[in-house]
């Protein structure tokens, strides 16, 4: 069961609650106990808000698998983050941190988060903003920092070119051959 759902709305807490009532509505007609998210965008902050308010939930599946493509965990282009404004340390975190990411800080303190294998896909568009046209690539990778060392594995792959560029990502053919090697 594959379906496309765009989010336009801002509020990331909200979001994850919406996730979470989709999931148990799902849940009771087909039963699953383990279940993998592919998000691109907004989505990323709709998955691990998610995973910060219920991971701990026993009540509720566990998420295995997150695939995160194109991310802004710490800041979008023009709202909150600049080009080449900031850098990722070598573990990861970022040297300024957004109010958003603050909050997401809690992930890493999460058990059962700790448990899912991820896959952070980002674009470069190689035209000297290290961005994807709208998510710097620090604020892509700041996912690292949140979800390590305690995630089962974590594996980070940069797309450049055109075919990189923000809303590219998902049509992009190699992007979606990773996507599909890392889930199945």
């Amino acid at each position: 069961m594959f379906s496309k759902i765009i989010n336009r709305n801002p509020n990331y807490q909200q979001d994850g609650e919406w996730f979470k009532n989709v999931l148990v509505a799902v849940n009771r007609q087909h039963s699953f106990k383990r279940f993998n998210v592919e998000a691109h965008s907004m989505g990323n902050l709709t998955a691990v808000y998610y995973l910060l308010n219920h991971a701990i939930d026993k009540q509720l599946p566990r998420m295995a698998k997150m695939v995160n493509i194109a991310g802004h965990f710490d800041g979008i282009i023009g709202m909150d983050d600049q080009p080449n404004q900031n850098q990722v340390k070598k573990d990861g975190q970022p040297q300024k941190m957004n109010a958003t990411y603050r909050q997401l800080m809690g992930l890493r303190n999460q058990p059962p988060a700790k448990s899912i294998a991820v896959l952070n896909i980002y674009g470069d568009l190689g035209d000297g903003t290290h961005s994807d046209g709208r998510v710097s690539n620090t604020s892509s990778q700041s996912l690292r920092y949140l979800v390590t060392p305690g995630a089962k594995t974590y594996q980070e792959k940069k797309f450049t070119g055109k075919k990189a560029q923000h809303s590219q990502l998902h049509e992009n053919h190699a992007v979606n051959q990773t996507v599909l090697a890392f889930l199945w």
